[in-house]
């Protein structure tokens, strides 16, 4: 059975920092595309980077040059450093996994097909204030 159990989450000041990690367990296949999403009370869950097993990444231009998506594979862990952080970005993060489709080298179009990603972690929270 898969999983994903993300962590890192918690209350910054703006300008801050913090790293969020996702820890999935449960598969073999290391194909896969893996994404990091968000969603902000009142507004739509929206893709924030994704990273595949080739070490393809892609970021939102919102987050771009802040924010850095990477991968231990050696403790199936996800990654995901926040750096510069700004009131907008406060929100619940998912870390997300798609192990069907196979790697994601266009990885700011995979953000946008979330349906692609089976299975969701329960999400950590992220608190910036001003």
């Amino acid at each position: 059975q898969v999983q994903a159990v993300e962590s890192g989450g918690g209350s910054v000041q703006a300008g801050g920092s913090l790293t969020l990690s996702c820890v999935v367990t449960g598969f073999s296949d290391r194909k896969y595309c893996m994404g990091w999403f968000r969603q902000a009370p009142g507004k739509e869950r929206e893709g924030v980077a994704a990273i595949d097993s080739e070490g393809n990444t892609g970021y939102v231009d919102s987050v771009k040059g802040r924010f850095t998506i990477s991968q231990d594979n050696a403790k199936n862990t996800l990654y995901l450093q926040m750096n510069a952080l700004k009131p907008e970005d406060t929100a619940m993060y998912y870390c997300a996994a798609d192990l069907a489709a196979g790697p994601c080298p266009n990885a700011v179009q995979a953000l946008r097909i979330m349906f692609r990603y089976t299975y969701w972690g329960q999400g950590t929270q992220v608190t910036v204030s001003s």
